[in-house]
């Protein structure tokens, strides 16, 4: 019998059936050891000495294995064909020879980039052994990352109070979210003006031609910057007679896309379905390791994590095969197209993203998956083929017209778009392109000399904006331009800034919370180099080269070391003033904006005397007065310059009440107020004033009068019944956003929008919690609706839920509370069943909810060592874990 070990249940499930009975496929589950989260973990004075640690769930499955090996004659790893999977073999076969359990038994290596019988078996055929110089990548990495984590934190626990971790990647990712914020608020509007005019052909053909010259001057979008510049060009065009002076058409080619990677599929799924990168993969890596399509297990799509754009020749066979099929030869090239990759420092070579079956068309596939997956596994098979289709012809026009007035020679232009041939663009276009592109407008027909007439004449006002802020999917391609971290840890790192509170998606946009624009200014204060683009794009082309076996990881770390210490070691004697003036100088302009009336937007506006200055508190940062204690005035870091002149609740020198605007129906003062818990909203003042909470998600800084007033009028009604005809109204109450139908409620999910809530996701909600919730929101033992997970390897479902205490994982009657670096939306299929595992071995409890045999849970020393213990003892015992346990998310950030 051969042992064949993957990670995942589920692809063991799906690999198990295709094998025979010679074998046995068994799931590492992942990682079965880390690096603990304390000091000592990664030693640079015993020459980068890792300690590794297999615990709880690890430990089982180790057990498991060894087990299984007895009756084998062969051990293969068949773990993911990435550098982690690699890493996984590595620890499998260390943890197994650690415990001398392989006792001469051959060891193999195999890779399959599909989880298809003929991808296993041919894999199977050509084995090989661990490869080691990709095992020493994964280790240089794993022990930068501790490094930085583990020094680099502490550094800003001390120094910055109320920050939380900081990360080699997680960091410079920030960074970019912050400078682009700072560009916003540095950014000036311009005015400019655009004039236009609607002209006819002796044909009547109408359409518009833009001003483009004058007098032999180019004129660019910018430089009619005045309304009398721009009344005196309109003057002038309103008498003006216009020709045509020269008609160009050139043919155009545009080419198709390549077929996904990751990157570019966490772009696209983003733009085109809405989806979180960590949701996007989360949705991949299930129709990977395989779905039931009609009685048979099978991977739908080959693995998700590449950097590869290129496809197999045989799917490419397939792909033309499927094209002629479905849309006819005429959309079928002459000749296969060959795609590679750009990316200077691009991981080792894999296919790219596409169907296993080309010939699998979503449609056929679309009942066996939940919307979620049948929406994403059609967006990659659109791509895959439309990446062997042909080219689509375009024809684009450009008409240069001349206008006369008097003396003056003024010139316009206009342009035009014709589709000859769609191509590709029959079946798929990038959503970018979709804004991009100019308009797909035919201009009539036209011959040079000849008059036009006159049929309008406008001139518009404009101003120019400010750069949008990154989306998820944007952040991803900027990231990747720069050669910042790797394709598949993005989608891990974009949920580290969410969980540490340094980001926040506001209408799908990022914007940096106050706490991560702070740690971005320290680390570019002080630790300048190791948030550089350059330095951390430098290091990861390092990182290639040892995968690459060209250079030493050890080497790497040494030097990396060396130059680190020397940084944290000057921070040592860092005085709070210096932090203080630091900051005060990087966020002068996010935390002091100019103001309305021209005025030091640094000087108190209670005293009058005083400046303001960012002050660190035990929770975190905020800006006070320099003439405290006899002036009391603060506020938070980020309000407008107008609400820096804060009135005051309480007299003179009391903490700000924010005036938002006033009422249009009461005419009373819409105030933002700091509460025992947290920022709220109040209308007027009185013995009872209408109130309500900030949503969670919601900062301080970024509330309005609109918004406020929005809260103030909550609950509000959004929908009727579909059954009953009863309201289905939205509002806030002790645990949160919900909707409410009648005495039923339902949690709104924290990525909706409390404010712009619609009908239709209102009745999902009810109807969702009607049909499976049961019982009151408020009431013990309430079930809320959930995303189901898959199947537990010991059976039933596992369920993922928001929870009164935080999101945790039903499986049964066992509840795990996800820890609090872990996305109720990110949280994979095989850390829900370590969670539950856990929860139910600590707990005594399986997941059908019988309870464990005494004897059977403890022996009898055990037994007794409990019975004597003391539970003030045992409950002290427990406190120093928990304290080791704290730096775990910086560790692994």
């Amino acid at each position: 019998m051969k042992l064949l070990v993957v990670e995942s249940p589920a692809k063991a499930k799906t690999i198990n059936k295709y094998l025979g009975s010679d074998y046995e496929v068994i799931a590492s589950f992942g990682h079965i050891r880390d690096l603990p989260a304390k000091d000592g973990s990664v030693e640079p004075e015993q020459d980068f000495a890792m300690k590794w640690e297999i615990e709880g769930r690890g430990a089982k499955q180790v057990a498991e294995i060894v087990k299984a090996l007895k009756g084998a004659d062969k051990l293969i790893l068949a773990t993911d064909p990435d550098r982690e999977g690699e890493a996984i073999s590595w620890h499998v076969l260390e943890a197994l020879n650690a415990k001398r359990a392989l006792k001469g038994i051959p060891v193999e290596r195999v890779t399959f980039n599909a989880v298809t019988k003929d991808a296993v078996e041919k894999a199977l055929a050509n084995p090989r052994q661990v490869d080691q110089a990709l095992v020493d990548a994964y280790l240089a990495r794993r022990a930068l990352d501790y490094l930085v984590g583990f020094t680099l934190s502490p550094v800003l626990w001390r120094k910055l109070p109320g920050a939380r971790s900081a990360g080699r990647v997680q960091s410079v990712a920030l960074r970019i979210v912050c400078d682009r914020e700072r560009e916003i608020e540095a950014f000036r509007a311009r005015e400019y003006w655009s004039l236009v005019a609607t002209l006819a052909t002796s044909a009547g053909g109408v359409f518009d031609a833009r001003l483009v010259g004058a007098d032999g001057k180019k004129i660019t979008r910018l430089d009619i910057g005045t309304g009398d510049e721009a009344r005196a060009f309109k003057a002038a065009l309103e008498t003006a007679a216009f020709s045509v002076a020269n008609v160009e058409a050139k043919p155009v080619k545009r080419h198709p896309y390549p077929p996904f990677q990751t990157s570019t599929l966490q772009q696209e799924a983003s733009r085109k379905l809405g989806l979180a990168p960590a949701r996007t993969m989360q949705l991949a890596q299930r129709l990977y390791e395989g779905v039931d399509i009609g009685g048979e297990t099978v991977g739908l799509i080959t693995y998700m994590r590449t950097d590869g754009v290129d496809m197999d020749g045989s799917a490419i066979t397939a792909a033309r095969r499927v094209i002629g099929k479905e849309f006819g030869d005429a959309y079928v090239p002459g000749v296969p197209r060959k795609y590679t990759v750009k990316a200077k420092n691009a991981q080792e070579a894999h296919e790219a993203i596409r169907p296993t079956d080309l010939g699998r068309l979503p449609a056929m596939v679309a009942r066996h998956l939940e919307p979620e997956q049948a929406r994403l596994y059609e967006l990659i098979w659109k791509r895959t083929i439309a990446s062997q289709m042909e080219s689509a012809s375009l024809e684009r026009t450009t008409v240069d017209i001349a206008a006369k007035v008097g003396a003056r020679n003024l010139e316009l232009r206009a342009t035009g778009q014709v589709v000859l041939f769609d191509g590709f663009l029959t079946l798929y276009q990038e959503s970018r392109d979709d804004e991009e592109d100019e308009d797909s407008k035919k201009l009539p027909a036209m011959k040079n000399g000849e008059p036009l007439e006159k049929r309008a004449i406008a001139a518009d006002q404009h101003f120019t904006e400010p750069p949008p802020r990154y989306s998820e999917a944007s952040l991803v391609k900027r990231m990747e331009e720069l050669g910042i971290g790797r394709p598949s840890t993005y989608a891990a790192t974009l949920s580290t800034l969410r969980d540490r509170e340094y980001v926040r998606i506001d209408k799908k946009r990022l914007v940096p919370e106050d706490k991560g624009m702070l740690v971005t200014a320290f680390l570019e204060s002080f630790f300048k180099r190791y948030v550089e683009f350059d330095f951390t794009a430098n290091l990861e082309e390092q990182l290639d080269r040892v995968s690459n076996a060209e250079i030493d990881w050890k080497v790497l770390l040494r030097e990396f070391w060396e130059e680190f210490t020397k940084s944290i070691g000057e921070t040592k004697d860092l005085r709070v003033t210096e932090v203080l003036e630091a900051l005060n100088g990087v966020l002068g302009a996010h935390v002091f904006p100019a103001r309305e009336d021209g005025g030091d937007p640094r000087s108190c506006q209670v005293c009058g005397t005083g400046t303001l200055s960012l002050k660190l508190g035990k929770f975190g940062a905020f800006v006070g007065c320099s003439n405290y204690p006899e002036c009391r005035y603060t506020r938070p870091l980020t309000v407008s310059a107008a609400d820096g002149e804060a009135t005051t609740e309480g007299g003179q020198g009391a903490p700000g009440v924010r005036i938002l605007g006033k009422d249009p129906v009461t005419e009373v003062d819409v105030t933002l107020r700091d509460g025992r818990f947290g920022p709220y909203i109040q209308l007027g003042e009185g013995e009872k004033p209408k109130r309500s909470s900030l949503p969670k998600g919601m900062s301080a800084a970024s509330v309005t009068l609109e918004k406020a007033l929005a809260l103030l009028a909550l609950p509000r009604e959004v929908a009727k019944h579909p059954e009953s005809g009863e309201p289905i109204l939205v509002g806030i109450g002790r645990y949160g956003p919900y909707v409410q139908h009648g005495k039923t409620y339902a949690n709104i999910d924290k990525d909706d929008d409390i404010l712009e809530l619609g009908g239709n996701r209102a009745i999902d909600l009810i109807v969702a919690k009607e049909s499976g919730g049961g019982g009151s929101r408020f009431g013990r033992g309430a079930a809320v609706p959930g995303r189901d997970l898959g199947e537990h390897p010991g059976g039933g479902k596992l369920v993922v839920r928001a929870g009164k205490y935080g999101p945790y994982v039903n499986w049964g009657k066992v509840n795990a509370t996800l820890p609090k670096a872990m996305t109720q939306e990110a949280i994979t299929l095989e850390q829900a069943v370590e969670l539950v595992n856990t929860k139910a071995e600590a707990s005594g409890v399986k997941g059908g909810g019988k309870p464990k045999a005494a004897a059977k849970a403890k022996t009898p020393a055990k037994a007794a060592a409990k019975s004597s213990a003391k539970p003030k003892a045992a409950a002290k015992a427990k406190a120093p874990a928990k304290a080791a346990a704290k730096p775990k998310a910086a560790a692994k950030a």
